[in-house]
């Protein structure tokens, strides 16, 4: 049986400044993924093609980033029953406010994850799915559970380097 992996889709090149977030996120948990730039509308034979296969080999989760139009989630959601995270990535006039609503508003039955746009959803995506990998991997939930303990111990540090600075 073949480790359990996430799949990352990115409509273009040009996405990857963002979702390099995505990429350092399940690296820091030691997730296994894949990495690809695809297309719902200028490559939606080869986007197919990958899910499909992908999805044979053991893609547990899908996350989709994309700008604009942003149908690269919606495409990956019709292919496969697995979950899909859909990343809206900030670029064109409406800097994505269009591709957050793109992404999010999916007919009934056909479900799409959405996160943030831009940066912070990129991360959050990568938390969603070691999150839901988390579900049957008691390791990998222990490793999120250390990561949330050690954010908020960074934060308290902080806190009481800040309370000092402006103690009276």
């Amino acid at each position: 049986m073949t480790k359990p992996f996430v799949a990352i889709l990115m409509g273009s090149d040009s996405d990857l400044e963002t979702m390099q977030t995505t990429v350092e996120t399940l690296d820091k948990f030691h997730i296994a993924r894949e990495v690809r730039v695809l297309s719902a509308h200028r490559t939606p034979d080869a986007t197919h093609a990958f899910v499909k296969e992908a999805d044979a080999r053991g893609c547990a989760v899908f996350i989709a980033a994309a700008g604009m139009a942003a149908h690269l989630a919606g495409t990956v959601a019709a292919l496969t029953n697995k979950p899909v995270i859909g990343v809206p990535i900030a670029a064109g006039s409406l800097q994505g406010q269009d591709a957050l609503l793109s992404t999010v508003q999916m007919p009934g039955g056909v479900p799409v994850a959405c996160v943030a746009i831009g940066k912070a959803g990129a991360k959050n995506a990568a938390y969603l799915a070691a999150q839901i990998l988390a579900l049957s991997d008691k390791e990998l939930a222990q490793r999120l559970a250390d990561g949330r303990k050690a954010n908020a111990a960074e934060i308290l540090a902080k806190d009481k380097a800040v309370r000092e600075k402006f103690a009276k």
